[in-house]
């Protein structure tokens, strides 16, 4: 081997290569500076290579660069020792050099041409300016989706708090908010209308709203939810009882579709409290006329008492004439107490009020009306805690006091019992919505109470008017009730009827405290004190406004209700209704069986089922009749919502106690 290079490097045999140009001089000049300018071209190139690999780290195939960058040396030096062997024969060098060019050159393009594929995906800068474009491009549409989904989040954001808000009022309305499509089918039923009509929001939707109204007012196509008028109609609750509402509906369009929207406000106290208001005006304007035909008559009395005194002193002599004159004068002076009592009735009599002690005037009074009634008439009096002082006029209440207990013993031929009572009361907002001319606060209470023959419905609407008697001819003028009547209005306080046919009757006269203070009554009227529940009542009610006013008093507590109208569909509520936790029953109904029965029948379907019974008698009253076992829990009518409260509580620890 070292042999051929030692032949290879002998130039002593070969001559220069300027001897084939002959030496010629531009010859010679032109390979030189052709040879020079090529060779210096292909080293530059070798260091820019260089200098570009070590400066962009980033490059891909950076080998390659510096395999063509000793490729591009080889050849430049190849043409060095052209220039050199023009004038010194080292063929032998120049022809390893051209060698190593070759392996240079071949072991670059094999490298190349596999990796031309890969190198032609690198992108042009043409490719990265369209690329950049459409990235720019993509960016602004990203920038406006971006914009959009915020302004489409912005409205859903706003959308949801109005739908919040607009949910809030809905359920929070007092008055009962219906949804309906076209169809008349039921689409929303907020929590007001469950209390009013006693269905759950489930239990109709997708229903016709025609179930939640009478018949009579039904309209008669209820495909066609335009036929449901605006105005006053009968709501039909779950229980089958009905109530008046008004009834206000408007329409909007909602996806292409009409809707219905109906606000439904409870009448139920409006009514009563406009029957209360025309009941006042009635005896308003029946006073009036009272009082003026009372004071004529006052005139003419006079004129005919004063000449019939006159003609009596005139015909002394004449004993038979006299008599005429006599019973003239003792008629007037009958008609003159009549006149009395119907100017008490129009409230325009001299009264003296002061504070009365109505434990003394009550047992003053018993000792008067022993020796005034019949013996088979056995009274008594019971009395509150506390002292109850009146302010009013002593020998008017002691007159209405004695009115009603004559009209008690009238109305016990047989004999019975009469309890004068009197106590601390209080009237509150619940019992001022079904009187309406009556002022909530503290009150002296006086009540007079027999178990005589009782009062029809209809007896009690007409009570208090003028002349309006049920005793035969000649045994009553009709004017005692009306007497303490205006006493009692012209006093400032309120009168109150309480009866039950075949249990007897309760008169309660409301009168004005004397002083001041804060009673026991007041500090347990507070609505903080009053025990709340959760469980399931069944509450059976004849009267519909008194129904319809414990319903909401007693949901307005906690609890669930379930209604009846007498004690068949209280027994039909009981057996379909496991839930019932309670029976909440008036004493006295139609349709033949009493609240004692109903009680009875009850807890032999469910066993130790608390009872609470509602009744214009205090429990020691009945227990002396006979009509009620002393253990048992009687809420006495009226009552205030403290006292519904405490007894509803004491009717469960009653059962729980005996269970």
């Amino acid at each position: 081997m070292w042999a051929y290079f030692e032949r290879i490097l002998d130039s002593s045999m070969f001559s220069p290569h300027g001897i084939c140009l002959l030496w010629e001089p531009e010859l010679i000049w032109l390979h030189v500076v052709s040879d020079a300018c090529i060779a210096l071209a292909y080293f530059s190139i070798p260091f820019a290579l260089a200098i570009l690999v070590t400066k962009r780290r980033d490059l891909q195939f950076g080998w390659v660069f510096w395999a063509f960058a000793i490729f591009i040396m080889a050849c430049g030096l190849t043409h060095v020792l052209s220039i050199y062997t023009l004038w010194v024969p080292i063929y032998g060098i120049e022809g390893l050099v051209k060698a190593a060019t070759a392996i240079a050159s071949i072991f670059t393009a094999a490298a190349l041409w596999p990796l031309l594929p890969k190198i032609l995906t690198i992108p042009s800068p043409f490719e990265l300016q369209k690329v950049r474009a459409a990235l720019e491009e993509e960016e602004i549409k990203s920038r406006d989706a971006t914009l959009l989904l915020k302004q489409v989040g912005d409205a859903q954001r706003a959308m949801r708090e109005s739908m919040t808000r607009l949910t809030a009022v809905v359920e929070t309305a007092v008055d009962g908010v219906i949804l309906f499509d076209a169809q008349a089918r039921i689409l929303l039923f907020n929590p007001a209308c469950e209390r009013l009509f006693g269905y759950r929001a489930d239990e109709v939707m997708n229903l016709d709203i025609g179930m939640l109204m009478s018949d009579e007012k039904r309209p008669s196509s209820t495909s066609h939810a335009r036929r449901l008028a605006t105005g006053e109609a009968a709501g039909l609750r779950k229980d089958g009882s009905t109530f008046p509402m008004d009834l206000s509906v408007g329409q909007a369009w909602q996806d292409g579709e009409l809707i219905y929207v109906g606000i439904v406000h409870d009448l139920t106290r409006r009514k009563l409290t406009e029957q209360q208001l025309q009941q006042a005006q009635k005896m308003e304007t029946v006073g009036q006329l009272s009082g003026g035909i009372a004071h004529d008559f006052n005139n003419l009395l006079t004129v005919i008492i004063g000449n019939a005194e006159l003609l009596s002193e005139q015909l002394k002599t004449r004993p038979d004439l006299r008599q005429f004159a006599d019973d003239i004068c003792e008629s007037g002076e009958r008609g003159a107490e009549l006149t009395q009592r119907l100017l008490a009735f129009s409230r325009r009599q001299l009264l003296q009020p002061r504070a009365i002690d109505c434990r003394d005037l009550l047992q003053s009074m018993l000792k008067l009306l022993k020796r005034t009634l019949r013996e088979n008439i056995e009274i008594k009096a019971t009395f509150g805690p506390g002292t109850i002082q009146a302010f009013a006029d002593r020998a008017q209440l002691e007159s209405a006091v004695l009115n009603l207990a004559l009209n008690a013993q009238d109305a016990m031929p047989s004999g019975g019992h009469l309890t004068l009572s009197t106590e601390l009361a209080a009237i509150d907002e619940d019992y001022r919505a079904m009187h309406p001319e009556v002022a909530s606060g503290s009150y002296a209470l006086i009540s007079v109470t027999d178990d005589g023959e009782g009062m029809t419905p209809e007896v009690i609407e007409r009570a208090f008017e003028p002349f309006f008697t049920t005793k035969e001819v000649g045994k009553g003028s009709g004017l005692g009730l009306s007497m303490v009547y205006g006493f009692a209005k012209q006093s400032d306080g309120h009168v109150a009827i309480y009866s039950e046919q075949g249990l007897g009757t309760t008169v309660r006269i409301y009168l004005p405290r004397a002083g001041g203070g804060q009673s026991p009554t007041d500090v347990l009227d507070s609505e903080d004190t009053a025990p709340r529940g959760h469980e399931t009542i069944l509450i059976a009610e004849d009267d519909p406004f008194v129904r319809s006013s414990v319903i909401q008093r007693v949901e307005a507590l906690g609890y669930r209700v379930v209604a009846a109208v007498n004690g068949n569909e209280a027994l039909q509520r009981l057996r379909a209704d496991p839930g019932i936790d309670m029976l909440f029953t008036d004493i006295v109904m139609p349709g033949g069986m009493s609240g004692w029965e109903l009680a009875d029948q009850a807890r032999r379907i469910r066993p130790g089922l608390p009872v609470l019974f509602t009744s214009g008698y205090a429990l020691e009253t009945l227990v002396e009749q006979g009509r009620a076992q002393a253990e048992a829990v009687v809420l006495t009518k009226p009552y205030r919502r403290t006292e519904l409260a405490q007894r509803l509580r004491d009717a469960f620890a009653a059962a729980t106690v005996n269970s």
